[in-house]
């Protein structure tokens, strides 16, 4: 999980002592694997059960589909065939070796804030790999004006120039180690910043919180009300690193997506780099405001409350959470002060109950699985609620249609059943 102190060295472009070509090559290899992680590359481009940065996921936008392509070093539909230049071209320019612009779900936008030496070792890296031949990419199917991508010519010359992240001698190095972590090789801002009519990133708005297909991306300024302020540095740590933090609950959805592909594999170092960083960013008040401390309602039990919700999550969630949220065994279990249980829209709540959630930690795979299956929306928004209020001290308004819209068209559905038997009235 953590990288010797030398790959640590290399990821930071330290100087070492002289070695031969293979050596030389064998340390390009190892820090481009690093960069690799923590570019998150994994994240869009493998389909889980496939193989590694083969592609194929798709990413439904609000202007359209997009499909990660393949990365693996295959010549005919990887990227086997680019030269050094093409693929800086594309990193940094969103330009692919066709001439094609790339839309920019491919967060061209972010790594083109990546140095030139980085962006080839994550190259070296991945040539390294064994191709695997997929079929093509599909085309993106994007509603109009996006589908003209000419226009994306003038997108870049407003939201995504051609720059690299220079560091800021009035700040320490930790900072500046952070800033390029954050703002360059991990685009954090691609999720958790808002967007502006053109759908390129609002500065003003930096690290603000944003949806994303479905989830809430959260607040990662320094607000204290909505943002990281009231988190201590050992927390904010442990969850970047591990996927969840005494008093702050665990990662879920696109989260642990990124804490499995990449965050995980970081140095410590790095970590408390991003940490630093993060610490800095101006306060922004948007989004639900985080859980402060455990409130009172968790003390009470479930199994006390004769409502619908509570006779519910006795039914169906107490036996992992435990009636007060705090887990039962596993730390990753535990719902107390995490911000999903304290949003009262319940966005990311929903979304868990509907999809289910995952992520492989160096414990080995934590999950929890859909509850669509068993359970009616009626019922699925009373669990919700009742987790609202008990983990957070708030009145959740999480609604049945709420519910069916995240479950999506499902033949298996189940209906409510009569009113004596699931205690709804």
């Amino acid at each position: 999980m953590i990288r010797t102190f030398l790959l640590a060295a290399l990821a930071l472009g330290a100087a070492s002592a002289p070695a031969s070509a293979p050596a030389l090559a064998d340390d390009l290899v190892a820090k481009g694997e690093y960069l690799t992680r923590a570019a998150d590359c994994a994240g869009c481009h493998t389909v889980p059960g496939s193989p590694m940065y083969a592609g194929g996921r798709a990413f439904t936008l609000p202007m359209g589909t997009v499909h990660a392509p393949n990365i693996t070093p295959d010549p005919k539909t990887g990227i086997g065939g680019y030269t050094d230049e093409e693929w800086l071209k594309a990193l940094q320019k969103g330009v692919a070796r066709d001439g094609r612009h790339l839309y920019p779900a491919m967060p061209y936008a972010s790594y083109t804030k990546m140095s030139r030496e980085d962006a080839l070792a994550i190259k070296a890296y991945l040539f390294s790999l064994k191709p695997v031949e997929t079929v093509p990419t599909p085309a993106a199917t994007m509603k109009f004006p996006y589908d003209q991508r000419w226009g994306l010519a003038f997108w870049n010359m407003v939201n995504a120039p051609n720059t690299r992240l220079e560091p800021d001698s009035a700040k320490s190095a930790a900072w500046n180690r952070g800033a390029y972590l954050v703002e360059a090789l991990g685009h954090c801002g691609e999720c958790h910043t808002p967007r502006n009519f053109m759908q390129g990133l609002k500065d003003a708005k930096a690290f603000a919180g944003a949806n994303q297909q479905g989830w809430l991306a959260y607040n990662l300024s320094s607000d204290k009300q909505a943002g990281l302020g009231g988190w201590s540095d050992e927390q904010l740590a442990s969850y970047l690193s591990t996927g969840q933090a005494p008093g702050r609950g665990p990662a879920s959805g696109p989260m642990a997506e990124v804490i499995q592909y990449s965050l995980r594999y970081l140095t410590q170092d790095d970590i408390k780099a991003m940490v630093a960083y993060l610490r800095d960013r101006p306060a922004q008040p948007d989004g639900p405001p985080a859980v402060q401390g455990v409130p009172k309602a968790v003390a009470l039990s479930a199994s006390s409350g004769d409502s619908p919700g509570a006779h519910l999550y006795n039914q169906a969630c107490a036996g992992c959470h435990l009636p007060d949220g705090k887990g039962r065994q596993s730390p990753w279990a535990a719902l107390g002060g995490s911000h999903s249980t304290g949003d009262v829209n319940g966005t990311n709540l929903v979304q868990v109950l509907a999809h289910g959630s995952q992520m492989e930690t160096a414990q080995g795979l934590v999950f929890m699985h859909s509850f669509t299956g068993g359970y009616s929306d009626r019922e699925l928004a009373a669990i919700a609620n009742y987790t609202i209020s008990q983990m957070s001290g708030r009145q959740g308004q999480v609604t049945p249609q709420q519910i069916g819209a995240a479950r999506g068209t499902d033949a298996h559905k189940p209906t409510d059943p009569p009113p004596q038997v699931a205690g709804l009235k």
